[in-house]
């Protein structure tokens, strides 16, 4: 493969994967039953689904930036090797997993086994952090990849990619630890760190 725009269908199939991830999460909100209705009303029983909105929210906000950093790493690589092929395969495998653990937390968020389904859930997030950190270190390894401006006139982004991935695992594996003293805390940490790393990780350069 040595295409210039060889790329495009890694891109092409990886938007797939994660427009069905995140399109999975919303089935995790399941509509009331009569019977709870019937005890508590809808308005009530709607407002007792508040675990399943915020592992809802949260998810999609986390494939959501997932997704545009993806993008970000792209724009940055000019070819790819079966080496990218293969880490680009793994990071889709831990994010179409993410839905199985959202619906794990909406439904134990209150219960007493609330620890081990936050476990799973930041930890599935911390793998991603750390596929993407490996991913990115292939392709930025010796420049061999990267689309020439990457390691010229844009060789600041290709920078500031590098340290955004070094810092991303520290910050998912505290929050990960976390999760085994406070499930609640462990997952709003998630959250705001998605917006984090939204905001810190914007590119600076034309796409």
């Amino acid at each position: 493969m040595h295409e210039e725009n060889e790329t495009a269908r890694i891109e092409a199939f990886s938007d797939g994967v994660f427009a069905i991830a995140i399109t999975l999460l919303v089935l995790e909100i399941r509509v009331p039953s009569h019977e709870s209705v019937a005890a508590s009303g809808l308005a009530r029983t709607l407002v007792a689904l508040w675990p399943s909105y915020l592992a809802f929210f949260t998810s999609f906000v986390m494939i959501l930036v997932v997704w545009v950093q993806h993008h970000w790493i792209f724009t940055q690589v000019r070819k790819a090797d079966h080496l990218v092929l293969y880490w680009n395969g793994l990071l889709l495998f831990v994010v179409t997993f993410i839905p199985f653990p959202t619906g794990l937390l909406a439904e134990y968020l209150l219960h007493p086994e609330a620890r081990v389904a936050a476990s799973l859930y930041t930890g599935n997030f911390l793998l991603v952090t750390l596929v993407f950190h490996g991913l990115w270190r292939h392709v930025s390894k010796g420049g061999r990849l990267l689309a020439a401006n990457a390691i010229s006139s844009n060789r600041d982004e290709a920078a500031r990619i590098t340290k955004h991935y070094q810092l991303a695992p520290l910050l998912y594996l505290a929050v990960f630890v976390l999760s085994f003293i406070s499930e609640i805390a462990s997952i709003v940490s998630c959250l705001l760190l998605a917006f984090h790393f939204a905001l810190r990780g914007w590119p600076t350069s034309a796409t």
